[in-house]
């Protein structure tokens, strides 16, 4: 007799907010009963000495210090905009007086 019944794939998809069309329920019984085995098996696997990760492979955060330097561009970043106004980029009025 199966662990895993109709009524179980209708709660599971309830959960999990999926509309499932009853057909269905009938391919995915099985198959929920299948995963369940799956991870019973896995389950059984002696990991006292595995080291618990996150990931398979290591990954490391590589930064590089942060260095002020004092650019003097100013003048051509200001010279490149369509317009100027002193120091200043013109840009068109976007608000009414």
């Amino acid at each position: 007799m199966s662990r895993i019944s109709a009524n179980d794939v209708r709660k599971v998809a309830q959960l999990a907010r999926l509309d499932l069309p009853e057909h269905t329920i009938e391919t995915f019984t099985p198959q929920l009963e299948e995963i369940i085995d799956f991870v019973a098996q896995l389950e059984e696997i002696d990991t006292t000495d595995v080291v618990p990760t996150t990931r398979a492979v290591e990954v490391v955060n590589v930064c590089r210090e942060d260095i002020v330097t004092n650019t003097d561009v100013r003048e051509e970043l200001l010279d490149l905009a369509p317009e100027r106004e002193g120091d200043f980029f013109r840009v068109p009025k976007i608000m009414a007086d």
